[in-house]
């Protein structure tokens, strides 16, 4: 048999050397574990049993009496950490029970800590506690003239409220998702000043308006009454407007640095890696489960694979930290 190299084929470089069994696992340059996910919680205060998520299969919202039950649900595939996000008794234009001592959140977070060894971060906005579904309060006559939008600074002094009412309630870590310009320094003063200097701030630095978030909004009842939020969150078409943000939010204090929504920009999350050594994180939001639920369940994706590698994918562009609605199932096929 003649063994000559055909023209132009290099026998010293043969990649597929390191594809085989055995050696592949070994080589694998990224590795993903239930210790980098986290999973979303929504916790209900409008009711005593558990009511599915029609847009989001396999999620439920919980009555605060089973947030405990839930989080162990959680704990129970591997994943130690979950984001908490509340479902008030009422709302009003200011969302005064984001902040209440008593609200939804608070009295979750209470519980699960007391009660369980999870990693509690909870979700710091307004969208859904006010009335009209924004992340602060709107400009009067906001809901008839597309041009106005949320009070900045004075919303911020609510975020930072919302903040420390959840870190004395025990939250470990908050996370602030409102997209409002100084909002990382406002929560940051209202933790210090409150006596907790060493709780963390994982901030939605680069948030963008993204079409992706439709479930969500159906899971957390927080879709807007009147107009978008295109005036406080990030265009689409913005990397380098993403950079100004994340080094803002880090000069403001922030601990861990989040992406959202995560697919659709790895080329941000990899640019966040470049240029900060801070722990990054990146939100595998509602629609990005959503539509990878509505693939398979018409067969044409085999769900536990694309999901593994979708997570897998966030990693490698460089998320230390991955918020997913895929947490449990793949922590448990791993």
């Amino acid at each position: 048999m003649d063994h000559t190299p055909r023209p132009g084929r290099d026998d010293a470089r043969r990649p597929r050397r390191l594809r085989a069994d055995g050696v592949r696992s070994l080589v694998a340059e990224t590795d993903l574990s239930a210790s980098d996910l986290i999973a979303p919680v929504f916790v209900d205060a409008t009711t005593d049993e558990r009511v599915p998520i029609e847009t989001m299969p396999g999620h439920e919202r919980v009555p605060v009496e089973q947030a405990v039950s839930r989080v162990e649900e959680v704990l129970e595939t591997g994943v130690e950490a979950v984001m908490i996000f509340g479902i008030p008794e009422f709302k009003d234009a200011r969302g005064t029970r984001a902040y209440a001592e008593n609200g939804v959140v608070q009295r979750a977070v209470r519980a699960i800590t007391e009660e369980t060894g999870a990693y509690v971060i909870t979700d710091v906005c307004l969208c859904e506690y006010t009335e009209h579904g924004h992340c602060g309060i709107v400009e009067p006559g906001a809901d008839e003239d597309p041009h106005l939008t949320v009070r900045n600074d004075e919303s911020v002094d609510l975020l930072a409220e919302t903040a420390v009412s959840h870190a004395e309630a025990g939250a470990d870590m908050v996370a602030p998702s409102a997209s409002l310009d100084g909002m990382v320094g406002a929560i940051r003063d209202g933790l210090d000043s409150a006596g907790f200097r060493n709780r963390p701030i994982m901030s939605y630095a680069a948030k963008y308006e993204s079409s992706f978030y439709g479930p969500f909004r159906d899971a957390a009842d927080g879709a807007p009454a009147f107009g978008d939020r295109r005036h406080y969150q990030m265009d689409p078409a913005n990397a380098r407007e993403a950079r100004r943000e994340v080094e803002l939010d880090v000069t403001e204090g922030a601990d861990v640095l989040m992406v959202k929504p995560a697919l659709p920009y790895l080329d941000v999350v990899a640019q966040v890696r470049e240029d900060h050594d801070h722990p990054v994180a990146a939100y595998n939001v509602s629609g990005e489960y959503a539509m990878l639920q509505a693939a398979a369940e018409k067969g044409w994706l085999d769900l536990d694979a694309v999901a593994h590698e979708s997570l897998l994918s966030i990693k490698r562009a460089g998320a230390d930290l991955i918020l997913t609605y895929f947490a449990e199932d793949v922590a448990e096929s791993l």
